[in-house]
């Protein structure tokens, strides 16, 4: 297939930007969050995909087979609740706060404030530019996470997510440890859950016709990281809900440059890795939801589909 785009816009941030892609230092004795982090003991998977579904613009084959060391991952993505005790004791300024602004899902959008909105990113109209879109403000001015600190944290970008890693004593996976994970132990399916196009037990991902004919009652937009059952590995929302940033590089040609063992894409290429799909993808347009699906963008862009979850060498490992 060849590729579409629902899934976010770049920023024209400097992704460069001295401040939110400073690392800080690990927080010893802080407040830290703790994660339900689940050990896997890593070994041999079948990594990829050869199936025409996929998008050959993205990389996401030749399948091979990889292995990897031991690591744990986090049972769910970073929460604002989490997030804010992250800004709480570092006083962090992201990205999204630093330029003004930030991309958010015209849906999501207070009418009022959508009629505002002058000017939208070229082919993608979906996406409205807001000021003052950040973590704490997830649709704009009057918006807010006081109801949601079970909700992923959104509107960080790959530096923000890795200041927070940097203060929390953790890491973002890597694209092969983030697959191993997503897959829960299934090999050679789809989605994180089999084969089964039950979607809406299993992700959460857009229903209806995309992008303004919604299903009743499903409003586009995260929901609560444990909302949904795990996979077989444990992960909740391994797919759907919001992306998530990987600790890679990304290239097309990922599975032609990366070792067999412990696979890390470390050449700069500009953009970095993203997987599991979000709340806006659709089998009509993208379905980067399923496993094998790759994505990227530039590390300083931020919007109201992306997140992130952390990982770490478990007790096996290194």
């Amino acid at each position: 297939m060849s590729g579409k785009s629902c899934c976010m816009p770049s920023s024209a941030a400097n992704p460069c930007r001295s401040g939110a892609g400073a690392h800080l230092a690990r927080a010893e004795g802080a407040d830290v969050p703790t994660p339900d982090w689940i050990e896997l003991p890593g070994g041999r998977f079948r990594m990829g995909t050869d199936s025409d579904e996929g998008y050959v613009d993205d990389g996401e084959g030749p399948s091979r087979d990889v292995v990897l060391s031991p690591f744990a991952i986090a049972a769910t993505t970073v929460t604002n609740a989490d997030f804010s005790r992250f800004v709480r004791a570092t006083q962090h300024i992201t990205d999204a706060e630093q330029a003004g602004v930030s991309y958010v899902f015209y849906l999501q959008i207070d009418p009022g404030l959508r009629q505002s909105v002058r000017q939208v990113p070229r082919g993608l109209p979906w996406w409205m530019p807001v000021e003052f879109a950040c973590w704490q403000r997830p649709e704009g001015p009057g918006s807010s996470i006081a109801e949601r600190p079970d909700h992923p944290v959104v509107h960080v970008s790959w530096h923000d997510a890795q200041a927070y890693c940097d203060w929390a004593g953790c890491r973002l996976p890597t694209e092969a440890e983030w697959e191993y994970a997503a897959r829960g132990g299934l090999e050679g399916q789809r989605f994180a859950w089999g084969d089964s196009s039950d979607l809406e037990s299993h992700c959460n991902v857009w229903r209806g016709r995309f992008p303004d004919g919604p299903t009743p009652g499903w409003r586009p937009g995260p929901v609560s990281v444990t909302a949904l059952p795990p996979n077989g590995h444990g992960l909740h929302h391994a797919t759907g809900n919001v992306w998530q940033w990987c600790a890679d590089w990304f290239s097309a040609r990922y599975h032609q440059e990366t070792a067999d063992l412990d696979p890390w894409q470390q050449c700069i290429t500009g953009r970095r890795s993203q997987r599991g799909g979000s709340f806006l993808c659709h089998a009509s347009y993208c379905n980067r939801y399923r496993v094998a699906g790759r994505n990227s963008n530039t590390p300083a862009s931020t919007s109201s589909n992306c997140g992130f979850r952390v990982a770490r060498r478990n007790a096996l490992g290194a």
